[in-house]
Formats: structure tokens, C-alpha cells, sequence
């Protein structure tokens, strides 16, 4: 009898769970049509085919990545700013207000005195007053980063490589237009990255950013995409300086403070951009100088030892629709020349090339050599195609008139 109850209870119990397993598999088939048709027809169910190639492109990728910092990681700095700061000394005087036997009257000796806290300086010591990061282009010492990181021409900068060796630097150029440095180390056998090609970018692309985020966490790595290309931007330091970049990546990939200076990486370990500035207030907006303009400067500096490229001379903001219907203009593209915020900003540089071809504030360069200037094509990126003493062709808006004006360019100062 106790095994014929088992019998029955087994059965009831196979009976609900293959029921139970049945209506699970009726229910999935009537919400998943292609699961039905595959069940029905005998064709292979399209869950099968989705799910395994994302896996594997999720994981190759992620393994890509691993390795480009790997072998960037070696060629990547951290820069330190070190300068003599004053030694700030506090003390405190007697201070009586009323005389100095004022309270000695009244309470029959010993004075009374205020002490007033006092501050002197006391010599000066080395201190650390910044921080930023670079990479290794050569073999031999040669660094990129950028300007604003070693702007102070009265500072010496320190650069830390990934293993913790320390080497003092030199810096062998500063780029007035773009916001780039090169500096030197002394050493050979250096590890160092290769630029790839910025004209290429496309958005959705993978971007690697690297660099000694805040100061302090040397060779920290964000990814992302590229976001946008070929954007203008007033970049702004804590000083109050600002200037005007063109031709800009944009990035969701996180730049923070100190990773100025730093690579942005393409999947293949190159260097597209360089990290120079973030969207304050915004999330994951960054923005890169394009690889193509930084290696003319590494290319010039190697050849001749100092940054040539050419110049015309002005301050301009590049005309969008929205700076037409601001400012009342009569056209939507072209260079408007202007003067900046200082007094030392003035629209047209005294002896430069646009001096001498006449061209004053206000005026609306139109095109260079035929082409126009247009979202995509500032001047600056135009003009940066061209050689030092080629002549060009402007083609001007003067005072609601068009008329051509040939200008010979020159080179630009240098920023040492």
C-alpha cells in the first residue's frame, strides 16, 4: 500500500511540473512571433543567432582596449609644476590703542596690550603649484602637452613616466595659436606613441583618454566615443584667460583636471587628439586637439628646432547664423575681425601681414584662395595649410563692399 502511494504521488507531482513547464513554453511562443515561426516552420530560433555574436564583439573589444593601455601606459607622463614661492610667516605686536600707560593708570602696572596677528615673508621654498600630463613622441625625449600646463616661464617642470623615474624637462617651444607645448628630457630608449589620422575620425568611434587626472592619479584611463568633430571653442584657465580653438574633437570619454596634455587613443593605440579642455557644468564633454595640427609642430620643432607656421595677423570670431542675427550681419559665414576683451586684443596684429593689406576690424573675411570659410572650414584651419611667405588671395566684405586684397604670409612669433 506505502509503495502505491509513492506511485501516485510521483505521478501528480511529474504531472504539475511538465503542466507547469508546458504553459511557460505556450506563453513565450505566443509573445515572441519569430519564436513561434521557428517552433512551427523548423527554422532556428533567432535568439540563438542575437545573443552569442554580441558576446563575442563585447568581449574582443574590451580586450582591445586592455591592450592599447597596456602599451600606451609606458609612453604616457605626469608633469609636475614646481616653483619658489614665498615663505608666509605669522607673528603678532603689542597694540594699546590708548597709550601704552594708559591701563597701567588705571590698574596700577603691568600694562595691557591688543595682540594683533601680522604676516612677513621669510625667504621662499620650492613648492608643487600644478600638475598635467604629456606623451613620449620619440625615442629620444621629445613630449607633447599642452601650453597652458607649462605657461609659466618662471617654474620648472618635473617629468614622472609610469615606472616612477623622475626627469627634469625642457621646453623647447610654445604654441601662441594652438594650445600646444614640446618639451625635452634628457634619455634615450624611450617608449612613445604614434599619431594616426585625425581627417579620418568618424563619430561613434572608440576614444582611450589617459592622463594624470587631478593632479594626483597618474595615468588614470576613460572610455568613450568620439562625440563630434571639428568644433569651436573659447577654452578658458582659472586666471581669466581664455582663447579661441577650432577644429576641436568632442569626446564623452572623461577628461578631468590634469589630464591636459594627455592622448586621446583611437582602438589601435594612436594618437587622434590631445586632451585639452572640458565643458564645465555639462557631463562627459571634452574636447581634443586633432592629431593632424599637433604633428605639424612636432614635425617643425624637429626640423628646426622652433615652431614655424604661418600667419596673417587677426582676431576674428568665425559667423554662424546666430552671430549674423546677433550682431545684424549681411552674411552667415566668414571671419569677422574683432578685437578681444583686453586692450592688448586688438583685431589686427600692428606690421602683420593683414596690417599691411588693409584689412581693420569689422571687416568680413569671405574666402582664402576661392574657398570659403564655413562651418568645417574656419580661416585658421585654412590659413594653417598654407606656408610662411605664400601669397594668398581674401576675398573681403569692407564696409558693405566686396573687393580681393593679396596677402603674403608670415611667421608666426614664437611663445618662449
Amino acid at each position: 500500500m506505502k509503495n502505491k502511494t509513492t506511485i501516485v504521488v510521483s505521478i501528480i507531482t511529474s504531472t504539475i511540473v511538465f503542466s507547469v513547464l508546458t504553459l511557460g513554453f505556450l506563453i513565450l511562443l505566443s509573445t515572441n512571433r519569430d519564436l513561434l515561426n521557428s517552433f512551427l516552420l523548423g527554422k532556428e530560433s533567432p535568439l540563438k543567432e542575437a545573443s552569442i555574436p554580441i558576446r563575442r564583439d563585447s568581449a574582443a573589444e574590451e580586450s582591445q582596449i586592455v591592450d592599447v593601455v597596456e602599451r600606451a601606459s609606458s609612453a604616457i607622463v605626469s608633469i609636475v609644476i614646481t616653483k619658489d614661492v614665498p615663505i608666509i610667516e605669522r607673528y603678532y605686536e603689542n597694540f594699546n590703542p590708548f597709550g601704552d600707560d594708559f591701563f597701567d593708570d588705571f590698574f596700577g602696572g603691568g600694562g595691557f596690550r591688543f595682540r594683533i596677528p601680522l604676516y612677513r615673508e621669510k625667504g621662499t621654498e620650492k613648492r608643487k603649484v600644478g600638475g598635467g600630463s604629456g606623451f613620449f613622441v620619440s625615442s629620444d625625449g621629445l613630449l607633447v602637452t599642452n601650453r597652458h600646463v607649462v605657461s609659466d616661464k618662471d617654474a620648472e617642470y618635473t617629468v614622472l613616466t609610469n615606472d616612477g623615474k623622475k626627469y627634469k624637462a625642457e621646453v623647447l617651444a610654445r604654441d601662441p595659436m594652438l594650445d600646444i607645448a614640446i618639451l625635452r628630457v634628457k634619455g634615450r630608449n624611450f617608449s612613445h606613441l604614434e599619431f594616426g589620422n585625425s581627417d579620418l575620425l568618424k563619430p561613434g568611434q572608440t576614444a582611450i583618454a589617459i592622463g594624470n587626472a587631478l593632479g594626483e592619479f597618474r595615468n588614470s584611463v576613460s572610455v568613450g566615443v568620439i562625440s563630434g568633430l571639428s568644433r569651436s571653442i573659447v577654452a578658458g584657465d582659472f586666471f581669466g584667460r581664455s582663447e579661441l580653438l577650432e577644429g576641436v574633437i568632442q569626446t564623452d570619454a572623461a577628461i578631468n583636471p590634469g589630464n591636459s596634455g594627455g592622448p586621446l587613443l583611437d582602438i589601435s593605440g594612436k594618437v587622434i587628439g590631445v586632451n585639452v579642455a572640458v565643458e564645465r557644468g555639462a557631463e562627459n564633454i571634452g574636447f581634443a586637439l586633432p592629431s593632424n595640427a599637433v604633428r605639424t609642430i612636432v614635425d617643425s620643432v624637429r626640423e628646426y628646432g622652433e615652431i614655424i607656421r604661418p600667419f596673417l595677423g587677426i582676431r576674428y570670431m568665425q559667423i554662424t547664423e546666430g552671430l549674423k542675427e546677433r550682431y545684424n550681419l549681411p552674411v552667415d559665414y566668414g571671419a569677422l575681425v574683432v578685437s578681444g576683451e583686453r586692450t592688448e586684443d586688438l583685431a589686427v596684429i600692428p606690421g602683420s601681414p593683414a596690417s599691411k593689406a588693409g584689412i581693420v576690424e569689422d571687416d568680413i573675411i569671405l574666402e582664402v584662395d576661392g574657398v570659403k570659410i564655413e562651418e568645417g572650414k574656419s580661416l585658421g584651419s585654412i590659413i594653417r595649410q598654407k606656408q610662411v611667405g605664400q601669397r594668398v588671395v581674401l576675398k573681403i566684405l569692407h564696409e558693405g563692399r566686396e573687393k580681393e586684397v593679396r596677402v603674403v604670409l608670415g611667421k608666426a612669433p614664437t611663445d618662449l
